[in-house]
This record gives C-alpha cells, structure tokens and sequence, in this order.
C-alpha cells in the first residue's frame, strides 16, 4: 500500500517574514545535468536517464540524495518525517507507473503526464495536487518563442515534476529552495507555488522579446519589406499558443487562492500566491494586446499592400494608355499615306485598256484625289484625336 504519513510544521505560520526566493533573489544558474548512479549496480538505465534529481527533506533541509527512484522509495520508507522532491525529464511509462504505486497517483494525471500537450489546469485527486503548467523561453537567435510543458504532483509528503521541454529552469528553484530552509520547511505546497513563481517569472523575458518583435515588425510593415506577412503570421500563432498558457493559469491560481483556508495555506505564502496572480493577470492581459496588435498590424500591412498593387496597375493602365495613344497616332499616319499608296497603285499597272490612260488630266486627277483623301482622313483623326 501506498505510504502516507503526517509531518510536523507543515502547516506552520511565519507572520510576515520575507523570503529569499521571491524574484530576484538569486541569479538563475544553469539546468542541473542528470545524475548518474553512483554505487547501484542493479538500477535501470532508463531510470537514470530520467530522473533529472531526486532529494529528501527534513525540516527544509536536505538529508539524501539518492540517484534512482528505488533509492528514493527506499530512503524515504527509512527516514520518517522527510519530504521527497523527485525531478523528471520525460519519464517513461515504467517510471510513471512506479511512482504511481508508490505515491498512489491517480491514473488520469499519471495519463496525462506520459503523454503531455496538456492545457495549463489544477485538478486534485484526494490528497494529492496535480498541476499542469506551460512555461515558455525567448529564443534570441531566431527570434521565436519556445514552449516547454511541466506536470507537478503534490502530496502530503512528496513533489513530483515531470518536464516536456527546456523550460522552466527548475534546478534554480531548488537552490533557491534550499538557500531558504525556513520556507522549504513548510513542504511541498511552499515549493509548487515556487515553481508557479518561476514560470511566471519565465513570462517577463518573453514578453519583452515579443514586444521587440512587434516593434520591429511595424517598421518592416512601413518601409515595404517583403516577408513582413510571413513573421505576423508566425508571431500570432505564438502568441495563441503563449495565451494558451496564460489565460488559464489566471483561473487556477485563483481556484489556489480559494482553498486558503480549507487547506489552512501559510499566510506568507498566501501573500506570494497573491503576488504571482497579479504577474499572471498582467502577463495575459499583455498577451491579448500584443494579440490585438498584431492583428491591426496585419489589416495596415493588408492595406499597404492592396494599395501597392493599385499603384503598380494604375501605372501598368497609365503605361498601356500611353501605348494605345502611340498605337492611334501610327494607324492614323498609316491610312493616310496608305491612300496615295492605293491609287498610286492602281494608276501604275501597266495594262493597256485602262480607263483614263489617255485623258490629259488623268495626272492631275490622280494626284488631286490622293491629296483630299489625305486630307479628308487626317481631318477625321484630328477630330477623334488620334494625331
């Protein structure tokens, strides 16, 4: 059966005593590398290759570290009044189901966490808080956001993480745990709302970066560039996906604060949760702005764009009109000198029974009708002003 034991001081009160791990309060060291068995011959490779760190507890500070999931079964069977913080970087089903035997993990979360490409929720099954959160980095390089996927499990003597992606960092809210015993001390549900803070914290850069992005995006938009289409496209559907993140971490952080006095919450942390509302709240309300920017830069960009189409036909019409004018001027002058040509023409075959060969003003008559037909036809162009 699945161990469950009641610790001491886990629902202790700290009046208002600020706490180290509050933003700012440490610089965010690189992500810890997975640790390797060390002295087991019997452990599993695959587990090894998963548990990105594992550690027990007492009274905030660490008292093991074991290298696998057995170790930390073990120890924790062995060492009452300890707290297990095991960290996971896509487990496998096995490992999954181990610590669902173990922890008695209900079978939807342990399904959702194998499979992930969860939405951001709070669910609680019995004793034990199943969190779903999307953390999300700014990627500098290529100016794009990364989304990354974290499932924590929270019981009454044990925190499960189960991370899909780079983001969050939390090796850096470990040290910050572990810098600040007093809080650590107060359990698990000090370190989930740590970890809430860390990925809303993730948020600012991002937000920053995107805000870069639009700015630069607005003077591509206005100076013609032509892949300006393509980068809003792109932009938007990051910025679906960050509100995808965000909107409903509003909701459970609320549903947290909630439970504040059913589950008789710490004061100070019920102060940081506040805290970490407010930052959410504001980062989804710069979301649906950058959202809604986007979308107004898309409609000038449409708008630009139509009108540069209108200027390149208008100038194609200008140009075509110009042709025609030219095309008229050429016909004209053609049927003009086309008319002497004809009678010029006919007057020279050389056949002998030809009507007025011998009349003595067949010359002056020839050259007398090419003149007014000349005439005649360059009056009637000038009219329709086609000369």
């Amino acid at each position: 059966m699945p161990r469950r034991q009641e610790r001491p001081g886990h629902g202790g009160r700290h009046g208002g005593r600020r706490y180290a791990w509050r933003r700012g309060a440490d610089p965010r060291p690189k992500p810890e590398a997975p640790r390797k068995p060390a002295g087991d011959a019997t452990a599993a490779p695959q587990e090894a290759d998963s548990v990105v760190h594992a550690a027990l507890y007492r009274d905030g500070v660490r008292v093991a570290s074991p290298d696998t999931l057995t170790d930390t079964y073990r120890q924790l069977r062995e060492k009452p009044n300890t707290v297990a913080w095991i960290g996971l970087a896509r487990p496998t089903e096995a490992e999954l189901k181990s610590l669902a035997a173990e922890f008695d993990l209900h079978e939807l979360a342990v399904e959702d966490a194998l499979e992930a490409h969860q939405r951001p929720k709070l669910e609680r099954y019995g004793e034990t808080l199943f969190v779903v959160l999307r953390a999300a980095r700014y990627l500098d390089a290529p100016e794009e956001v990364d989304f990354g996927e974290l499932h924590v499990f929270v019981g009454p003597d044990f925190l499960i993480t189960v991370r899909h992606g780079a983001a969050p960092d939390l090796s850096a809210v470990r040290r910050r745990m572990e810098a600040t015993p007093e809080l650590l001390r107060l359990g698990p549900e000090a370190v989930l709302y740590a970890i809430l803070d860390a990925v809303v914290d993730g948020y600012a850069p991002v937000v920053d970066g995107v805000q870069n992005d639009i700015d630069e995006i607005e003077t591509e938009v206005f100076s013609g560039a032509p892949e300006v289409s393509r980068r809003i496209y792109e932009l938007s559907r990051e910025m679906v996906e960050f509100q995808r993140a965000t909107r409903p971490l509003v909701g459970m952080l609320h549903g947290l604060m909630a439970g504040f006095a059913k589950y008789g919450t710490d004061e100070e942390l019920q102060r940081y949760l506040r805290d970490v509302a407010d930052h959410v709240t504001h980062t989804s309300e710069r979301v649906d702005g950058f959202r809604q920017a986007l979308t107004d830069i898309l409609t000038v960009n449409a708008t630009l764009v139509t009108q540069q189409q209108n200027a390149e036909m208008r100038a194609l019409a200008e140009a075509g009109f110009e042709q025609n004018e030219e095309i008229k001027k050429i016909s004209s002058w053609a049927a003009i000198l086309f008319a002497p040509t004809l009678v010029g023409t006919i007057y020279g075959m050389n056949f002998e029974n030809m009507p007025e060969l011998g009349w003595s003003f067949g010359y002056p008559f020839a050259i007398g009708l090419m003149g007014v037909v000349c005439v005649s036809l360059y009056v009637i162009f000038k009219r329709r002003d086609w000369l």
